[in-house]
């Protein structure tokens, strides 16, 4: 009788259970202690090459136990941590401790959650998080969707839709070929996601109607119906219109509701961008912001943003699930998928573009059920809330200008208290000095911001999108934001004295 085979990467049980406590132990420690660490040790690309070996793919294996040693250090004493309490940069949110459980979980079973033979209990567990999602903002039961690696690929999906169902109904066969014209509209605050599905889903950049905004930065929606009704005249065909339910600068909402009727007086494709916003929905007092989302054909979440789900994990809901299908089904003949079964049979990849697809889903089902839809509303609550307090302390500090408050989005910047000889003169050096307090404060390891331009003025951004974050940080992120603004001043100061600003 032949003996069992022996293969480099198999672990013993009584080791795999040994590095598996000894790591469970050490990410335990990391995420309680977290808020004692730098939030990133600013090492640059040559720092971190260099604790790596310079050499070829080993020859031979080494011990797992090794390997999981070093590997925790690596990422442990060199990463930015988006976990970390003052870190408030980009909309990345701290993952929660059941999402980090249940990527473990998913990874062990591995299904491949692209045909339902494939992952049976996972195909139903996405089903069912689909619609636990659609319910959390108000968009309409019924809905299809799935689960996407995060906003790019949430958006991308409806927007094929929408180029599918409104483009030419020969566009499954023939492609674009010969067919010009088609337009896409959208807020000048739009994420640049909507150029790269331009370009590379064949309707160009330049088929991007860029519509102003209104004196609260929303889109306009005058401009838009003018701008639709021109481009009908001229022998254009309008496609669909993005409306941003928080854009990322400064988390401003559209008038959805607004966009919606229009889309509808068109026959338009209607598309939201909710990637950071669209869970804030969910909260009642804010829900007339976001009335029109329920009337949107398309709908594009990020539960790693604002859900608090480890990376990767975005979602597409659509309103009519055989849009879907029309967009992105086929069945080759060496696809044994589908069969006759009681419920419904779903294969995802006939959802989107992935065929081989991960249990992204797992871990946002088990956070939903965690945390329950009263727990998330509470925590968007008190993330808009620390936020309006930031807002708050720094219109107060006398070296600090306040700029714009949405959501959980504050953007200011600091403004040294000196005379400038004009305003031209102000404003050029205020972009100058904020941008490289920026920079300075995104190495120093104490807090890490991003940066939004509002009305061409260079300013700090703090995107409360935290679990970990509390009253407790926003005065200390005052603080460190001025001193480190007045160390800048200064250094700026003294290398152009003698010179006017």
């Amino acid at each position: 009788m032949k003996s069992e085979r022996k293969t480099p990467v198999e672990i013993g049980k009584e080791e795999f259970q040994g590095i598996g406590h000894r790591l469970v132990d050490d990410i335990a420690d990391l995420l309680y202690s977290i808020r004692e660490k730098p939030v990133t040790p600013g090492e640059s690309p040559g720092q971190l090459q260099e604790l790596l070996a310079k050499t070829g793919i080993p020859k031979e294996g080494s011990p797992a136990a090794d390997l999981f040693v070093r590997a925790t250090d690596l990422m442990f004493n060199h990463s930015l941590f988006n976990g970390h309490p003052k870190f408030l940069g980009y909309i990345t949110s701290s993952p929660a401790p059941a999402g980090i459980l249940a990527e473990l979980l998913a990874a062990a079973v591995n299904p491949n959650v692209g045909a339902q033979i494939l992952s049976p209990v996972a195909t139903e567990i996405e089903k069912q998080t689909v619609r636990w999602l659609a319910e959390l903002i108000g968009f309409p039961a019924g809905c299809g969707g799935l689960l996407v690696s995060g906003g790019n690929m949430a958006n991308f999906t409806g927007f094929l839709a929408a180029r599918t169902i409104k483009g030419p109904e020969t566009i499954n066969r023939e492609g674009l070929t010969g067919t010009s014209g088609l337009l896409v509209y959208c807020s000048g605050n739009t994420h640049i996601w909507i150029e790269k599905a331009a370009r590379l889903f064949g309707l160009g950049t330049d088929s991007v109607r860029w519509i102003d905004t209104d004196h609260s930065n929303r889109m306009n929606t005058e401009m838009l119906d003018t701008a639709i009704l021109r481009d009908m005249d001229k022998g254009f065909r309008p496609l669909m219109v993005v409306g941003t339910a928080g854009d990322v600068s400064t988390g401003v909402v559209d008038n959805l509701k607004g966009i919606a009727g229009i889309c509808k007086k068109y026959g338009l494709w209607f598309h939201v961008d909710g990637a950071y916003g669209g869970p804030a929905a969910s909260v009642p007092d804010l829900k007339p912001l976001f009335e029109g989302i329920e009337e949107a054909d398309s709908v594009a979440l990020d539960p790693h943003k604002w859900l608090y789900s480890p990376l990767e994990a975005g979602c597409t809901l659509v309103k009519n699930p055989d849009h879907l299908a029309d967009t992105f089904s086929t069945e080759p003949e060496y696809y044994n998928f589908n069969s006759p079964t009681e419920g419904s049979y779903l294969n995802y990849y006939e959802y989107g573009l992935q065929n081989s697809r991960g249990f992204r889903a797992l871990k946002v089902w088990i956070m939903l059920q965690h945390a329950g839809r009263e727990g998330y509303r509470n925590m968007i609550r008190q993330d808009i809330e620390l936020s309006v307090l930031l807002f708050s302390e720094a219109d107060k500090h006398p070296e600090l200008e306040a700029m714009t408050q949405n959501l959980s989005v504050t953007t200011f910047r600091y403004v040294p208290q000196e005379d400038f000889e004009n305003d031209e003169k102000k404003e050029t050096y205020l972009n100058l000095l904020n941008e490289t307090l920026l920079n300075n404060l995104q190495k120093g390891g104490e807090l890490f911001l991003s940066n939004a331009m509002v009305q061409g003025r260079y300013c700090l951004r703090a995107c409360v999108v935290n679990y970990r974050t509390s009253a407790k940080d926003i005065p200390e992120i005052i603080q460190i934001v001025v001193r480190e603004g007045r160390k800048a001043h200064m250094l700026f100061q003294n290398s152009a004295s003698g010179h006017s600003r």
